[in-house]
């Protein structure tokens, strides 16, 4: 495996930022780990992190690089800051840097596959969020999103917030009814259209604070019949469980 420490210029965000990003390779030899390659194009994870994170977590708190290793795809992990993968109210287009901008610059950097098959994507809390709202808003360039223990009811944290940032985020008075933000109201939009829907998969601790908020979303998906794999198991917020259920995730991806 090659690990490559990217950095790079965004438009849409104005500034300089980061990424990681983990490329199959063919090794004979490779002492201790399998690895495996295939065409001239990669398959291709996008790796979300948390809200208190960044680019470098999923390399430092998990074995992702070595849980990807036999199975030729490329993982790339941006960094977002404090965004919930949104264009700010107050603050950059994390939005628009997520969901055009970035998968644009990773082809034009590495050899990754543009083909909706190939792509996936997945994170964990805000990452999970972020992962859904992904695949839910582009069902048409995304066959798989993943979300680990995810922040995915925001109205519910918009209101439990006490610091403020996510008024900076979201504005001072946001309706999420029906708004491109809302996980719930997405999911009802693509259960509703007659093009292609990803598979959808999602897991939580049960002594996760955020528990009862996955188990809405679960519920909400079940109702609307997509193609919805949920798991549970004892555990908390905490980088234990999420280095257990990437593996998981890994072994539920569609790839060809």
């Amino acid at each position: 495996m090659a690990l490559i420490h990217c950095d790079f210029f965004s438009d849409a965000l104005q500034i300089s930022t980061s990424m990681y990003v983990i490329l199959p390779q063919k090794a004979k030899k490779q002492i201790g780990m399998k690895s495996s390659a295939g065409g001239a194009k990669h398959p291709v994870l996008y790796l979300l992190h948390g809200m208190s994170d960044d680019h470098t977590i999923w390399l430092r708190r998990t074995s992702i690089e070595r849980f990807v290793a036999p199975l030729g795809i490329a993982v790339v992990m941006p960094a977002v800051n404090r965004s919930y993968y949104t264009d700010m109210a107050h603050g950059a287009k994390y939005w628009t840097f997520i969901s055009k901008e970035l998968p644009e610059l990773a082809r034009s950097f590495f050899p990754l596959s543009d083909k909706r098959e190939d792509n996936f994507v997945a994170g964990l809390s805000m990452g999970g969020y972020g992962a859904f709202k992904l695949g839910l808003s582009f069902p048409d360039k995304f066959a798989a999103a993943a979300s680990l223990s995810g922040a995915v009811d925001v109205e519910k944290r918009y209101r439990a917030n006490s610091n403020g940032s996510m008024e900076d985020i979201f504005g001072a008075k946001p309706d999420f009814k029906k708004s491109s933000n809302n996980l719930f109201f997405l999911a009802e939009k693509l259960a509703k259209s007659k093009g292609p829907k990803p598979k959808l998969y999602q897991c939580c601790g049960t002594e996760d604070f955020l528990y009862k908020d996955n188990i809405a979303f679960r519920d909400h998906c079940k109702r609307l019949r997509l193609d919805h794999t949920y798991e549970e198991e004892p555990g908390t917020h905490e980088w234990g469980f999420w280095d257990k259920k990437i593996q998981s995730v890994l072994k539920w991806l569609p790839l060809r």
